[in-house]
């Protein structure tokens, strides 16, 4: 018998690989034969960069960036020599990760530091960069990126604007003339998590924005930055920013890059899937263990493990899903790709306590499957 247990990170709790390594981890303990083999995957959010650094045995090369804030700090992105890729995780420089509860601030947080990652990848002659876009503290539109690429946002007077995103909502002109040129010879891929547009009630600033710390007034102010700035960029690009598939992802950044630098913006779970042969992975297997922090409806709006059980049973695999959290009922659409649903948590705790205790609870979880398989009961 063969497993491939490959389980997304659980937010704010573990990342994939340890994730992965609990499960493994019960599953031993269960006493069941079987070969077992790991496969942390991501979907473009926050870690993702990290499994690709680790499965392509990237070089990590340290750079002084700035933070959301515009503090100096270190970030690294991953390097492979023989293919000139570049591997950065926005997270990194410009993650909500980095900040305090106390110190999230949309209005003037800004990518700038992702931007000093690309140009340091660009200095290393980059013919490939994947950026990975989940976790960002920042609804700037891009903005952030593109100053330190060489765009210029200018107010009717033609004087830069000073603090982004905020100012955006005196934004006249955008100046294209110093973008850096190395953009025309380098693909740029952005693995993205999400599928929202930038504008609207199910945009960055409406749906994202609470999450990085916006008010009901800031929200305003951002929808009203991120609206000017797609009606002022599409005047200067002939892109609708609004109308791409994936441009409300990382607070506007997809659309920008993609609007600005002819980059690509792909459904991260697909692509990842597809850049670590994970077919391959699955040759043999007769079951899958996949999950992330909860599995519900909006799994299959393509999250990790929906991507996961999808290519599993193409393959005619069983597919396992474990959770903090899964429906009682899951209903025909979830029941179509996964065989059982599993919560991590025997009985209703807190957000904290479950979080606490997640480690343990994978590991106990991982046992009572391998003993449901082994006898038969599942």
């Amino acid at each position: 018998m063969k497993i491939v247990i490959a389980p997304n990170a659980f937010k704010n709790s573990l990342p994939a690989a340890e994730v992965a390594a609990a499960l493994k981890e019960g599953l031993l303990r269960s006493g069941l034969s079987a070969t077992l083999a790991c496969c942390p995957v991501g979907d473009g959010g926050d870690g993702t960069g990290e499994l690709l650094r680790d499965y392509f045995n990237a070089q990590t090369i340290a750079c002084t960036v700035a933070d959301p804030l515009g503090r100096p700090i270190s970030a690294p992105f991953g390097w492979v020599t023989e293919t000139r890729t570049a591997i950065i995780e926005m997270a990194d420089a410009s993650g909500l990760r980095l900040l305090n509860p106390g110190e999230y601030a949309p209005k003037i947080a800004t990518t700038t530091g992702c931007g000093q990652l690309l140009k340091a990848a660009f200095d290393k002659g980059a013919a490939e960069i994947l950026l990975c876009i989940g976790g960002s503290a920042t609804v700037d539109g891009g903005t952030g990126i593109l100053k330190e690429l060489g765009v210029r946002f200018n107010d009717k007077s033609g004087n830069l604007l000073q603090q982004l995103p905020v100012d955006l909502q005196g934004l006249d002109s955008i100046d294209l003339s110093g973008l850096n040129e190395r953009i025309n010879h380098t693909r740029i891929t952005i693995l993205c998590d999400v599928k929202n547009r930038l504008l609207g009630a199910k945009g960055a600033a409406a749906v994202f924005g609470p999450q990085k710390g916006a008010t009901p007034g800031n929200m305003a102010l951002l929808e009203k930055a991120l609206t000017r700035l797609n009606e002022v960029a599409e005047k200067v690009t002939g892109v609708n920013m609004n109308a791409l598939e994936y441009s409300g992802a990382a607070g506007g950044v997809a659309a920008a890059l993609v609007a600005f630098c002819k980059a690509r913006a792909v459904d991260g779970i697909d692509y990842f899937l597809q850049k670590i042969h994970f077919g391959q992975q699955l040759a043999g297997a007769d079951w899958v263990i996949t999950g992330e922090g909860t599995i519900d409806q909006q799994t299959l709006d393509g999250k990790a493990p929906y991507g996961v059980a999808r290519m599993a049973k193409e393959q005619h695999c069983k597919v396992i899903g474990v959770a903090g959290k899964v429906p009682e009922m899951p209903g025909a659409a979830l029941d179509q790709y996964f065989d059982r649903l599993f919560s991590i948590n025997e009985i209703p705790v807190s957000l904290a306590e479950a979080i606490k205790n997640t480690r343990t609870n994978l590991v106990k979880v991982g046992e009572r499957i391998g003993k449901r398989i082994g006898s038969k009961d599942l």
